[in-house]
């Protein structure tokens, strides 16, 4: 059986116009980027444990940086961030909310769940795209993580 792919960026976001735009966006600030794409909570749950549509990536390598929405379908942001940091396998992995919401009830639960980061969506094309940029750059490239467990 063929390896699953190597994912850098796990997006979840479950806004198709959302979701288009910030693909867009990392595709054109960093265009090696191999990157997944989850609509809703559960999804983004079943691809970090590789069950469920995912099962095809039991035991592959975790993505190295998690973008998460907050106002999420299923399962909202802040609990997929409580289960990613009760999980041993997820506990260190990245994860960056990426959400409309200045709301400092989202931000502070955010931050209380276990986000390493909370950054509102901008609202133009050529913002997100330096933004995106930077926030790649950051996590992959200059920010030191352990490994995760087996």
């Amino acid at each position: 059986m063929a390896k699953p792919d190597l994912i850098d960026v796990l997006l979840v976001e479950d806004n198709p116009d959302d979701a288009e735009f910030t693909l867009r966006a990392l595709r054109k600030a960093n265009v090696a980027l191999a990157i997944a794409l989850a609509e809703d909570g559960v999804k983004a749950l079943e691809f970090l444990r590789g069950t469920g549509a995912w099962a095809a990536r039991a035991g592959a390598p975790l993505p190295r940086l998690v973008l998460l929405d907050l106002n999420l379908p299923k399962i909202g942001g802040i609990e997929v961030l409580r289960r990613m940091r009760s999980d041993p396998r997820t506990r260190i992995l990245p994860a960056v909310v990426f959400s409309s919401s200045r709301s400092q009830a989202d931000l502070r639960g955010a931050y209380v769940a276990g986000a390493n980061s909370y950054i509102v969506k901008p609202d133009d094309y050529p913002t997100l795209v330096t933004l995106l940029g930077d926030v790649v750059r950051y996590w992959l490239q200059l920010n030191a993580t352990p490994e995760a467990p087996d």
